[in-house]
């Protein structure tokens, strides 16, 4: 099992089906990193939607990756934003989603969308 996200490596194999256009899931309900602030874990739900190109994600390669996060001090956003870009550099999807919803703490929730290809340059603040 990788100690870290630098140590882990991201395997592949070829799309069965590089000329179709489709969706691949995948599922992580039981996600684990640390607070770079309070050491504490933060758990997480992270779910992977992407349409392959050339290259589809090995899951247990996959599943390691996620699990090398569990002893990983890093703010949210920074975990779902390396996710991100290490699937991207890995397999270089048509598309790619990566939703990572935190668990609560103190009453308050985040979630951290990333999305490629980036849809616009700049992203508009909520109005409100």
């Amino acid at each position: 099992m990788p100690t870290s996200p630098d140590r882990a490596r991201l395997e592949t194999f070829p799309n069965p089906h590089p000329q179709r256009k489709y969706w691949i899931r995948l599922d992580c309900p039981d996600f684990t990193s640390l607070c770079p602030v309070t050491g504490q874990p933060d758990f997480a739900h992270i779910t992977i939607d992407y349409v392959p190109g050339k290259k589809c994600l090995e899951t247990k390669a996959l599943k390691f990756y996620l699990n090398s996060f569990r002893n990983e001090p890093a703010f949210n956003e920074q975990v779902v934003n390396r996710i991100h870009d290490d699937l991207v550099r890995a397999c270089r999807p048509r598309i790619l989603k990566i939703t990572g919803q935190f668990a609560p703490r103190g009453g308050l929730g985040l979630s951290v969308v990333v999305e490629y290809p980036r849809v616009g340059a700049a992203v508009a603040a909520p109005k409100g």
